[in-house]
């Protein structure tokens, strides 16, 4: 079992830890358990009731009415609910579900059925990357088992790469780009995906992928002369210095531009150098950027 602070369900479901105080001393369905030192956590059951009662909320229902709800009629519920968003959201929450319960096979269910229906863009776009986006944290945390981290990373990495094997485009642009991440980011699905979207629009890509030693970068880039060099970077090593890195990138390829995406890029404080260094912080800034490659 998970063991859930307030702050991973408030990151989870989108309530506030205050608003989560409040449903505990007024309603019935929370009831967390504490630790030795008197800190409030939560079970996988807890979590999987708040995303559905934080659901329903988000959508028109009153927490008193569903507080007064069976198991059955809060799942009734959530399964009528008829807006794009709301059906979205209700997707991702079976998979964060299914998650934390390691119940692999109804979460690849999920996947498939959506991928064949909607495609593997639509798939990463709407319900994976929304749904990475909220367990992230729980990853940069350490409150998800590795093995929890390493079964979905390497179902979505599957999808992912079936998608990219099965891509056919009608014309190729001449520009390439160089995709890696540096040593000790393994995180690679965000760099998958960008993959994906490169390939899917004509783009040549040479995808080095995860782990990669500057001085193999160096190499590569001196003999395939790439027209651009992308990176997305989730979480890596403690000693991992990330303004280092901005330099190096800066000062061994300032003729080729180099964008980097990722976590990382929204948490960096410092300024960002000049020159040939450009971050990418939002799926729109990454579309248009590959709208402007020729």
């Amino acid at each position: 079992m998970n063991k859930f602070t307030i702050k991973d369900l408030e990151n989870l479901s989108g309530i506030k830890a205050h608003t989560i105080r409040i449903w505990e001393q007024r309603y019935s369905f929370l009831r967390p358990e504490r630790t030795a030192t008197n800190i409030r956590y939560y079970s996988n059951q807890e979590l999987k009731t708040l995303l559905n009662i934080s659901l329903l909320n988000k959508y028109g229902y009153k927490i008193s009415h569903i507080n007064r709800m069976k198991n059955e009629e809060l799942r009734e519920k959530i399964l009528s609910l008829s807006g794009s968003q709301a059906q979205q959201e209700r997707i991702v929450n079976d998979l964060i579900e299914h998650m934390v319960d390691l119940n692999m096979d109804e979460l690849e269910q999920v996947l498939d059925n959506f991928i064949l229906t909607r495609g593997i863009e639509k798939a990463i776009t709407y319900i994976i990357f929304p749904f990475l986006e909220r367990i992230g944290i729980l990853w940069l945390t350490d409150h998800i088992n590795p093995a929890q981290e390493h079964l979905i990373t390497n179902v979505i990495r599957q999808k992912i790469i079936v998608g990219i094997e099965n891509i056919v485009t009608p014309f190729e642009l001449k520009s390439r780009v160089l995709l890696f991440m540096p040593e000790n980011e393994h995180h690679e699905l965000g760099l998958l995906f960008m993959n994906y979207l490169m390939k899917s629009r004509g783009i040549k890509t040479i995808y080095l992928g995860a782990n990669v030693p500057l001085s193999d970068l160096e190499f590569v880039v001196e003999l395939k002369k790439p027209d651009y060099i992308y990176t997305h970077l989730t979480t890596v090593m403690k000693e991992f210095n990330f303004e280092k890195f901005l330099n190096n990138l800066k000062a061994k390829f300032h003729g080729t531009p180099v964008l980097i995406s990722g976590l990382l890029t929204s948490s960096f404080e410092k300024k960002v150098p000049g020159g040939n260094i450009r971050f990418i912080k939002s799926l729109a800034e990454a579309t248009e950027f590959l709208s402007s490659v020729k």
